[in-house]
């Protein structure tokens, strides 16, 4: 079941989002190791970190969920994916009783758009199905890290408060260990088989929600496989004859072909994400995934021959003139998807949800359009080395001061709202209340416009199952998607800090983050290539050496999540 086109949410949903390409620094106070997923303070304390097999006794124990079979099942880290849509009245249960107490909870989440009113039907409907009365203080997502810093700096903490990763920079990751209970006591081992659909969520995704050595988080499932697809114009590509290019030398030259400047046509957007998979560049948001251990070296991917070679592919074809000349302006206001469903634009790079958005958008519009997928291409033709992005991004906290039945309680909302696809606790979750907040078109849910206003951005946030996609009304894109993270997949590796959440030290935590501007330059061809090799001597004398040292410490201490 799936919201049509009409009902999604520009909001970036626990459901829907996936890993932000936005660089998200951890930094806290001090110098000495801190690694918060297998390690660290005790209650943010104490300094230093803790063995893998300390993580073990943390972690929940994992047990499938047999609820709802998958048409897909999961495979080289993809989501299972779900092509058909399931009738009301097969839908399973996963939570035959109420497990919350009647208690109240204040919840604070980031939401992009305007906070629905507390009282609504949809509020009211899943408090009463899972016994609990939540208030809900819903703050701009887009200024989100300036409200939950004041929040966390004061003493007045909400009971839950959501927080994602890209919001863990500054102090907030050392307020996370000092501020938040930790749930270990209620999860750890056995224990979470109180909460049979937080059983299921996966092992790695829990070792994310580790902070200062303490179980501290629910944390959003997600797929590892890349999350940023080169997407093509199908229809025009079989309609030209053209074939998918296997390597970025074949990329340029189909480029230069299809190109048609006079005509308004470009081949691509900025193509510098899809340059970084086709060299094999360590990536992904998080900082800690730039390292990796190679012969015994730990290296930081801007040290690397591979990341120098993808940001001159990437500017060759900003200097072959086969850019949207939008992407060198740096124009925003018409984004590269609605360029490329304009015909003004055959191939963009973007988070793979992008195929379903703008394929239910166009098939109201133009029955012709098409789109999909190329596997990613790599600088020799070969298979690709494609590098693992983190399990989990988006973690919700409980506030030291909750009391024992609150934490119960706030568990009770998660295991609710981690219920699996198929159920009618997932059905509720998403969509509220039927013929209030979604109707029924061909069998499949469709938001109301009350529905698109406030079923977002609360529930989705505390709770979430496995990764799995799930398009009924569009098959062939649930099965594209999931088949193409099998794919990329089965060429994915995991860098020696996959899986950990890493606080580094205030002194070097912005120690890169002129990069991403360089890079940008460089491909435009503002910059030159040596300009980066000079920003990387210099990263070298500034710090980057001895966070190397700090980082190497950490892995030799503790070991990979790997």
């Amino acid at each position: 079941m799936t919201p049509n086109a009409a009902s999604a949410s520009p909001a970036p949903s626990r459901r829907s989002f996936l890993a932000s390409t936005a660089v998200a620094a951890a930094a806290v106070a001090g110098g000495m190791p801190l690694l918060t997923a297998c390690g660290g303070g005790q209650e943010g304390r104490k300094e230093g970190a803790t063995s893998g097999k300390a993580a073990q006794k943390i972690l929940p124990a994992f047990v499938t969920s047999g609820v709802v079979a998958p048409d897909i099942p999961a495979k080289n880290g993809s989501a299972a994916g779900f092509t058909k849509a399931i009738a009301m009245d097969r839908l399973k249960t996963s939570v035959p009783k109420k497990l919350g107490s009647g208690g109240t909870l204040k919840i604070m989440a980031p939401l992009w758009g305007t906070p629905p009113d507390n009282g609504n039907p949809y509020y009211r409907a899943m408090n009463a199905a899972i016994g609990v009365e939540t208030t809900w203080q819903n703050q701009d997502g887009n200024t989100y890290d300036e409200k939950l810093g004041a929040v966390l700096a004061s003493s007045d903490i909400p009971d839950v408060v959501v927080v994602p990763g890209w919001n863990l920079n500054g102090r907030i990751p050392s307020a996370v260990n000092a501020k938040f209970a930790d749930l270990g006591p209620y999860l750890s081992g056995d224990r979470v088989k109180d909460y049979p659909n937080l059983a299921a969520v996966p092992t790695d995704a829990w070792q994310r929600a580790i902070f200062g050595g303490r179980l501290r988080a629910i944390p959003m499932p997600a797929s590892y496989v890349t999350n940023i697809a080169p997407f093509y114009r199908k229809d025009v590509f079989d309609k030209k004859g053209w074939r998918l290019p296997r390597s970025t030398d074949e990329f340029l030259a189909w480029a230069k072909e299809a190109t048609d400047a006079k005509g308004g046509v470009w081949a691509c957007s900025d193509m510098k994400w899809t340059a970084f998979n086709a060299f094999g560049v360590l990536n992904g948001s998080d900082k800690a995934l730039w390292w990796n251990l190679k012969d015994g070296k730990l290296i930081n991917r801007i040290e690397t021959e591979e990341y120098l070679e993808a940001l001159e592919w990437a500017r060759k074809l900003f200097a072959a003139g086969v850019v949207h000349p939008d992407d060198k302006a740096g124009k925003t206001a018409n984004p590269a998807n609605a360029r490329f469903t304009a015909g003004k634009l055959l191939v963009y790079n973007q988070d793979l949800s992008d195929w379903f958005g703008k394929t239910s958008e166009q098939r109201t519009q133009n029955s012709d359009f098409e789109m999909a997928a190329m596997d990613i291409f790599t600088h020799d033709g070969g298979d690709p080395l494609l590098w693992a992005v983190q399990p989990a991004n988006i973690f919700t906290f409980v506030s030291k001061k909750a009391s024992e039945r609150q934490i119960k309680d706030f568990l009770a909302i998660a295991n609710f709202c981690a219920s699996p696809y198929g159920t009618k606790e997932w059905l509720l979750t998403n969509y509220g209340v039927q013929s209030t907040d979604f109707d029924l078109k061909k069998g499949v849910p469709t938001k109301t416009t009350k529905g698109v206003n406030e079923v977002v951005g609360a529930f989705d946030y505390t709770g979430d199952p496995a990764a799995f996609v799930a398009h009924p009304d569009l098959p062939d894109v649930t099965r594209g998607m999931v088949e193409w993270q099998q794919r990329m997949g089965a060429f994915t590796r995991k860098s020696s800090f996959y899986g950990l959440t890493v606080t580094e030290p205030s002194r070097w935590a912005n120690l890169a983050d002129d990069f991403e501007q360089m890079e940008d330059d460089v491909v435009r061809g503002r910059k030159k290539v040596t300009d980066v090799q000079q920003a990387v001597s210099d990263w070298k004398k500034r710090g980057g050496d001895d966070l190397r040292d700090w980082y190497r410490k950490l892995l030799d201490e503790t070991g990979s999540a790997k």
